[in-house]
C-alpha cells in the first residue's frame, strides 16, 4: 500500500475517437479563423504596412515551435503545457517562472478582450464614452463567471463557423470592391509585401512580436492527446498543421485589407481598424456584420479566459506557490474560485483604464513567447538526451525556434520588456516565499 487513491479508480479511461482532422478543427477553433483581425490595425501601424510580411514570419517561428511542441506532446502523451515541459526537461524553477509568465497571458487575454469589446461597442453606440463602455465588459465577464456561466465546446465551434462565414462575406465584399476600382500597376498588388518607400526592418519586426497573437492558442491541441486515436502521428501533425492553415488564411484576410486601406491612410480607430475595411469595402452593413460577430466572439472569449485565469491562480494557490488563503480558495455554493474572478474582474477594469490594446498585447506575447523559448529548449534538450547527434535535425529545428522566437521577444517595445521583466521578477519572488511545496511538488514530478 502505499497511501496514494489510485488516479483512475474504475478503470474508466477517454474515448480515443479524434481524428487528425478533428484535431486540426480544435486548434482552430482555439485560434478563432478570424484571429488577425482585432490586431491588424496595430501591427499596419508598427510595421509600416508590412501587415502580410509580419504575419508570415510570425507564422515560421510558430512552426518551428509547433515542431517542439509535437515532440514534447509525444514524450509526454497524458497531455501538458509549457509549465511542464519546461519543468521535467531543464529545471523546476524555470518550469515555475514559465508558469508564472503564462499566468500573465491568462490574465491579461480578458484584459486586451476588455479593452477591444469596449472599442468596438463605442462603433455601434459612439455616444456612450470608452470608460463606461470598459465598466460594462469588465463587470458583465465578472459577474458571468461568478454565476458560473461557461462557453460550452458546442458554442465555440457554432461560434467558429459563424465566424467562417463572416470571412467568407469579407472576402467577397473585398473582391467585389477591387474589381471596380479603375486599373492598378503590378506594384499596387505587391506592395501588401514589401514597400520600399516605408519599409524598416526593426518596424517590420516590432510588427512580427505582434503577429505571435495571431497564432496564440495552437499548443491546446496538445491537451487531448489521450482523446486521440493515433496521438503519437497526429498530434505533432494536427499542431504544424493548425499553424499552417492559421497563418495562410491569416495572409489572405490582411492581404486583402492592405489593398482596400492602402499605405497612408488613417484609420479612425486605430484598435478596429479592421472593421472600418470592412465597412470601406461593403458598405455600413458590412462595418455592422464585422464589429457585431468580432464583438461577439471577443465577448466569448473575454469570458472563457477570465474563468481560465481564475482557475490558473487556483492551482497555483493550492500547490502553494502564491499565497493559498486567498488564491486556492473555492466559493461553497457556486465551486468557483470567486476571489480570483473578482481580482482579475479588477485588474481588467484598471487595465482598461490605464493599458492600450497595444501594450496588453505585447505584454502577452511576452510571456507567450519566453513560453515557447522554453518549449524550445526543451525539445532540444530532449533531443540530446534522448540520441545525442543522431537527433540533430530535430535538435536543430528546436534551435532555430529557441532563436526566432528569442529575437521576436527582443523586439518587443521597451515598456512592454521592462513590465514583462517586473511581472516576472515578482513571480521569483514568490517562488522563494511561498513557493516551497511547489517546489517539491515540482522536484517530484520530475522524477
Amino acid at each position: 500500500m502505499t497511501g496514494e487513491a489510485p488516479v483512475n479508480p474504475g478503470g474508466v479511461t477517454l474515448k480515443r475517437s479524434l481524428r487528425f482532422w478533428d484535431l486540426v478543427l480544435y486548434g482552430i477553433i482555439l485560434i478563432q479563423p478570424t484571429a488577425p483581425m482585432p490586431s491588424f490595425g496595430v501591427i499596419y501601424h508598427e510595421a509600416r504596412g508590412h501587415v502580410v510580411t509580419a504575419i508570415l514570419i510570425a507564422m515560421v517561428a510558430m512552426l518551428f515551435t509547433s515542431v517542439s511542441y509535437g515532440r514534447m506532446a509525444r514524450r509526454y502523451p497524458q497531455g501538458g503545457s509549457a509549465f511542464m515541459y519546461v519543468s521535467r526537461e531543464l529545471h523546476p524553477g524555470l518550469g515555475y517562472l514559465t508558469g508564472w509568465c503564462m499566468a500573465m497571458d491568462y490574465i491579461l487575454n480578458p484584459l486586451i478582450c476588455t479593452i477591444w469589446s469596449a472599442k468596438a461597442a463605442q462603433n455601434f453606440v459612439p455616444e456612450i464614452p470608452y470608460i463606461a463602455w470598459a465598466i460594462f465588459f469588465a463587470a458583465l465577464f465578472t459577474m458571468l463567471n461568478l454565476n458560473g456561466v461557461e462557453t460550452s465546446a458546442r458554442i465555440n465551434a457554432m461560434m467558429a463557423a459563424a465566424l467562417g462565414v463572416v470571412i467568407v462575406l469579407v472576402i467577397v465584399s473585398i473582391t467585389r470592391y477591387l474589381l471596380h476600382l479603375p486599373h492598378q500597376a503590378a506594384s499596387f498588388y505587391t506592395t501588401p509585401f514589401y514597400d520600399r518607400s516605408t519599409y524598416s526592418s526593426s518596424a517590420l519586426f516590432r510588427g512580427v512580436s505582434i503577429a505571435v497573437l495571431t497564432y496564440i492558442g495552437f499548443d491546446g491541441i496538445s491537451t487531448l492527446t489521450d482523446e486521440a486515436k493515433k496521438p503519437e502521428r497526429d498530434i505533432p501533425r494536427a499542431i504544424i498543421s493548425t499553424c499552417l492553415i492559421t497563418g495562410v488564411l491569416a495572409s489572405i484576410e490582411v492581404y486583402l485589407a492592405q489593398l482596400v486601406w492602402p499605405r497612408g491612410q488613417v484609420f479612425p480607430d486605430i484598435d478596429t481598424a479592421y472593421v472600418h475595411v470592412a465597412g470601406r469595402a461593403g458598405g455600413p452593413i458590412m462595418f455592422a456584420i464585422v464589429n457585431g460577430a468580432l464583438l461577439l466572439a471577443t465577448i466569448g472569449s473575454g469570458m472563457a479566459s477570465q474563468l481560465g485565469a481564475a482557475r490558473l491562480l487556483l492551482a497555483m494557490g493550492q500547490e502553494g506557490a502564491i499565497p493559498g488563503r486567498f488564491f486556492g480558495a473555492v466559493h461553497p455554493k457556486n465551486r468557483i474560485p470567486r476571489n480570483n474572478v473578482l481580482l482579475i474582474g479588477a485588474i481588467c477594469l484598471a487595465g482598461a483604464m490605464a493599458f492600450s490594446y497595444q501594450l496588453g498585447t505585447e505584454l502577452l506575447n511576452y510571456g507567450a513567447l519566453l513560453a515557447f523559448m522554453g518549449v524550445n529548449a526543451s525539445s532540444a534538450v530532449l533531443g540530446w538526451r534522448q540520441g545525442k547527434g543522431a537527433q540533430w535535425f530535430p535538435i536543430l529545428i528546436s534551435l532555430l525556434g529557441l532563436i526566432v522566437c528569442a529575437f521576436i521577444w527582443t523586439n518587443l517595445s521597451r515598456l512592454a520588456l521592462t513590465a514583462g521583466t517586473v511581472w516576472a521578477v515578482a513571480g521569483l519572488v514568490l517562488w522563494r516565499v511561498y513557493g516551497r511545496k511547489g517546489r517539491r511538488n515540482l522536484a517530484e514530478a520530475r522524477l
